[in-house]
């Protein structure tokens, strides 16, 4: 197994110090993550933050996507700025977000999440759903939740969640449980780092496909995870494993597109014609960097894309395999047609939806270091359309 120990270079570097979370082996292979033996349960006495849009299938329709992304991850932005600089477990989802996190924090995250709830409602007329579960609550049902941490470069790891309790969890907030409701109107999230700048990345071999694996819950373990193994090593045959993000970094285009969606995030109730003015100036002032390759305090445009791609997190664990990928299509029929014979023999379901972009919506607490986390999905519809294909043969 392919691992190191946790660190200063992982994310959040010279954060403060999270017991369990910070404790935990680092990953470097993703294959690794197939194995149940990589993850370790999380305490009983932690908690569970769940969220998601509803009605996100109607916004994708409306052509809102890009707005969905950035209201999904402003539930971890809004986590991460609360925390303090703690480490602590988090998954993105594409139109919502899950996140683990010890009982001292119990307040700071439901305001945080509170907050980010109303902040969808009054921002963008967008209705979230949001819970805090207890993992004790977890178990008690009869579901595990583990985790494990797997860094796709030396500045940053992402959670991975295995168990099905985050199934649960998400399953409990839609039936109505354990619900936070939003925030009174005027208190507004700390999303200061959300950002939406990179421009939309166009496959360059076919589709950018989503692709989810979801092991039943009968299912023998071992044969799951052989599943797995045999998915992912399709995919190492696709340029750099299907990473849609080319290694010189995404695109940048003035002005750009989220700067919109940036402004709302950062105004906290001020003018939003003063924010996009700001934004504009800033973005403005970037891309002279990046067209002219200068650095400034510190900022190296050139090593920062470079690390923007290699940080991104195109693939991951969470209750199962979500990966987007630029896929050709003789990739794409063998990888359907596997997972295909694995749902036949009850090991999985799955859903795949093509696309001919992915999108990238970003945390960046300082472009001056490299634990900055980038989170991509398909532009049209992403992991939350593929999941409706799961939904259609059910």
């Amino acid at each position: 197994m392919n691992e190191r120990s946790s660190g200063d270079d992982a994310v959040g570097a010279g954060a403060v110090p999270s017991d369990f979370y910070d404790a935990l082996p680092v990953h470097a292979g993703f294959e690794d993550l197939a194995d149940g033996a990589a993850y370790r349960p999380v305490p009983d006495d932690w908690f569970v933050g769940t969220a998601d849009i509803v009605g996100s299938t109607e916004l994708i329709a409306a052509g809102r996507y890009k707005v969905v992304n950035t209201v999904g991850a402003a539930v971890i932005s809004a986590q991460i700025n609360a925390a303090g600089g703690r480490r602590f477990p988090f998954v993105f989802g594409g139109d919502g977000a899950g996140f683990g996190f010890g009982a001292d924090r119990l307040d700071g995250a439901r305001d945080a999440l509170a907050r980010v709830i109303g902040w969808a409602r009054r921002e963008f007329d967008i209705e979230m759903r949001g819970a805090i579960v207890p993992v004790g609550a977890i178990r008690a049902a009869g579901h595990e939740l583990a985790v494990a941490r797997y860094a796709p470069s030396p500045g940053v790891d992402y959670a991975m969640f295995s168990g099905g309790g985050m199934v649960w969890a998400e399953g409990e907030m839609k039936r109505g449980h354990y619900r936070v409701d939003a925030a009174p109107e005027g208190d507004y999230p700390d999303l200061n780092g959300l950002s939406c700048r990179w421009t939309p990345l166009r496959s360059r071999h076919g589709k950018i496909l989503s692709l989810l694996a979801i092991p039943r819950a009968d299912a023998p373990a071992a044969a799951v995870a052989e599943a797995m193994r045999r998915i992912i090593a399709l995919t190492v045959g696709l340029e750099r494993g299907g990473h849609p993000v080319p290694v010189t970094g995404p695109g940048f285009e003035w002005p750009p597109l989220g700067l919109e969606l940036e402004a709302r995030a950062r105004r906290g109730g001020g003018s939003l014609m003063l924010h996009k003015l700001r934004l504009l100036a800033e973005t403005l002032f970037a891309l002279f960097l990046f067209r002219t390759g200068r650095g400034v305090g510190g900022f190296d445009p050139g090593h920062y894309v470079e690390t923007t791609s290699a940080n991104a997190d195109f693939r991951k664990f969470d209750d199962g395999l979500k990966m987007t990928i630029d896929c050709d299509a003789e990739t794409r029929d063998r990888l359907e047609a596997m997972l295909a014979e694995a749902a036949a023999k009850k090991l999985l379901d799955y859903g795949l939806f093509e696309q001919d972009e992915a999108i990238m919506t970003c945390i960046v607490p300082s472009v001056t270091s490299d634990d900055h986390v980038h989170f991509v999905d398909g532009a049209a519809g992403g992991y939350t359309t593929a999941a409706l294909a799961i939904k259609g043969r059910d």
